[in-house]
């Protein structure tokens, strides 16, 4: 008996089956992709929200205070030069520019902590520097931040009622297509970026060890990325911002690539910079090199009516 005809129907068979379930098939393997995508990106965010109230989170700043004078006296009280909330001590002492940096003279009686020991007169040792002293006060707790040769206080509340009221954090859908693998282009030597910050004449200057660049939907873009140690920074900006976005732009981490300067770039991680938030912050804002000329729909929206009435 010959076969023939049933081996060529059998073939054909099956040639048309894959052919109709080509893509079915393709769609249950990137569906389990975009599983693991999405459940990566919702731990993500469930992060996301843990950082923000933790204690040294962006939820618990309560005030940024320059300081412009030799001698600046701080504390609740109306006459200070620095007014503290209500739950700090009417004076708690005075802050003095020096040479070397601020230094903190308390009040006698007044109730200050550091390390763990009463506090004295003492350098307060900046932000810039590998050990930053603290300070606490009851819920309160203070440092002192170093930006472009300026000091300034900056004070967060441990017991900040934010914490309680802040609204739930609203994301685009996730969108495994904006997960985009993106190039490292390195400069020949690392290169000090000057970007500006949402406070006027107040500067940021991170060392960029290059552009990365991505395609997406066709088209080619790229990014410049700063050093943030065993990650790439980024500030960017897109259509969005300014309508479902800050109009600031927003930030996004990715891993230093390897020899092949490949690494990926996942917008579905791209979140608002804490002035979103609060006005304590001394964010920096997108670069026009880092504005990305389409509507980046992943990641982080901004919801300025709902956060105003509990951050702001």
């Amino acid at each position: 008996m010959n076969h023939a005809p049933y081996r060529t129907f059998s073939i054909l068979t099956l040639l048309v089956i894959c052919a109709l379930f080509a893509s079915a098939c393709e769609s249950g393997a990137s569906g389990h992709d975009r599983d693991e995508h999405a459940a990566e990106v919702m731990t993500w965010r469930e992060g996301r929200l843990e950082r923000l109230k933790a204690p040294t989170g962006y939820l618990t700043l309560a005030g940024l205070y320059w300081l412009s004078q030799p001698s600046t006296s701080f504390g609740s009280a109306a006459d200070n030069d620095i007014v503290f909330p209500a739950r700090a001590a009417a004076q708690i002492g005075t802050l003095r520019l020096t040479a070397d940096g601020v230094v903190m003279e308390p009040n006698t009686g007044v109730d200050l902590q550091f390390n763990g020991q009463p506090a004295q007169t003492m350098l307060l040792a900046d932000d810039t520097t590998e050990s930053p002293a603290m300070i606490t006060h009851g819920s309160l707790v203070w440092i002192v931040i170093k930006r472009d040769g300026r000091y300034a206080v900056r004070l967060r509340d441990l017991e900040n009622p934010v914490l309680d009221s802040f609204p739930p954090l609203d994301y685009f859908p996730i969108d495994p297509a904006w997960r985009v693998e993106g190039t490292l282009m390195r400069y020949d030597e690392p290169r000090v970026s000057n970007v500006d910050t949402v406070i006027e004449g107040l500067g940021w200057n991170p060392e960029s060890p290059g552009t990365v660049t991505f395609e997406k939907d066709g088209q080619r873009f790229e990014l410049e990325a700063y050093a943030s140690g065993e990650r790439l920074f980024f500030v960017f900006g897109d259509k969005s911002n300014g309508k479902e976005t800050y109009p600031a732009g927003r930030f996004l981490y990715a891993d230093v690539p390897g020899e092949d300067g490949k690494t990926v770039l996942d917008f579905n991680k791209s979140y608002s910079p804490p002035c979103a938030f609060n006005d304590f912050s001394t964010c920096p804002v997108a670069s026009p090199r880092n504005r990305i000329a389409t509507v980046v729909a992943a990641g982080e929206l901004y919801n300025r009516d709902a956060y105003v009435g509990s951050v702001h």
